[in-house]
């Protein structure tokens, strides 16, 4: 299991370093001027220019990228065009809203998926199943943008039960974590439906009736356990997607969450940022799959013998 995290840990490695030269490419090669930017209209070419060598942004594009790559390796994602603030801070003050946020949502729609899915497969064809898988199409396709304004317009401009945007009262995460918890729902209610229809056929679950064991008991020790793989797989997808940030749903809500703070880096053109937001995103993804690889051994025995 050790040999396993290890390699899996140095496989990110090489995917970081991609993604970091990527989003520095894409980033430089952006139409703007940083610098012109940053000191408007009325500055002269002069003044530009200087700020551009302070800023170091006229050197060659790949020494910009080895320089930044070498603070990355001393942990430094280096300092904020726009606020002269280091990036690590900003970042800090923002994780802990989107891992807030992610953990609420993530639990809004695990607590209402498994039992849709588990009982649409139970009553499979029926008009139980029907509703549910209808439901379940609807939240899928609903635009989230969509979903959060007509959220914003029913319960915090007409009834007034929560806030319109921000982070400051306790309620202010009910309707962000609804908006973004409610297409998570939606996918992993399919997913577990059509994983617990399949596992229900198999000749083990026929013969755990003939024993005359419970409909319980083998619908939650036997068929939901070995269902369970493709939900896992479907919730860490979600959960990863959700902790590198919900653009968004942060965005519409004014969440103070690395989604938001991601684009307005990204309109303000400030690339140490966006790479420190990449890289976070990149990061999470990534051991949340690995979390995801190491579940299935849990729920799976067989999987287990591949980690041996």
């Amino acid at each position: 299991m050790a040999k396993y995290v290890l390699k899996r840990v140095l496989y990110m490695i090489p995917v970081l370093l991609g993604v970091t030269l990527l989003v520095f490419i894409i980033m430089h090669l952006a139409p703007g001027n940083v610098a012109q930017m940053l000191l408007g209209d009325n500055a002269t070419a002069e003044q530009v220019a200087n700020l551009q060598h302070t800023m170091g942004l006229d050197r060659p594009l790949p020494i910009q990228y080895l320089n930044y790559m070498k603070d990355l390796l001393h942990g430094s994602l280096g300092t904020s065009y726009t606020s002269g603030e280091s990036v690590n801070d900003k970042i800090m003050a923002c994780f802990p809203y989107t891992l807030k946020l992610t953990l609420v949502a993530a639990v809004f729609s695990i607590v209402l998926a498994l039992p849709l899915g588990i009982l649409a497969a139970m009553k499979q064809n029926t008009w139980v199943d029907n509703v549910s898988m209808v439901l379940s199409l609807i939240g899928v396709s609903m635009p989230i943008f969509w979903l959060a304004v007509m959220l914003i317009l029913l319960f915090s401009l007409k009834l007034g039960w929560f806030p319109v945007y921000g982070a400051t009262k306790w309620n202010s995460i009910v309707l962000p974590a609804i908006s973004l918890g409610l297409m998570n729902m939606a996918s992993i209610a399919r997913t577990t439906r059509s994983s617990m229809v399949e596992t229900i056929r198999q000749d083990y679950i026929r013969t755990a009736y003939a024993k005359g064991l419970s409909k319980g008991t083998i619908i939650m020790r036997h068929a939901f356990r070995n269902g369970m793989l493709p939900t896992i797989t479907v919730i860490g997808l979600e959960i990863g997607q959700m902790l590198g940030g919900s653009v968004l749903t942060e965005t519409v809500f004014a969440w103070p969450g690395v989604g938001r703070l991601m684009i307005q880096a990204i309109n303000g053109r400030d690339t140490p940022t966006v790479m420190g937001c990449i890289i976070l995103m990149t990061l999470c993804f990534s051991l949340v799959n690995l979390l995801v690889d190491l579940l299935y051994g849990v729920f799976d025995p067989r999987v287990r013998t591949m980690y041996q």
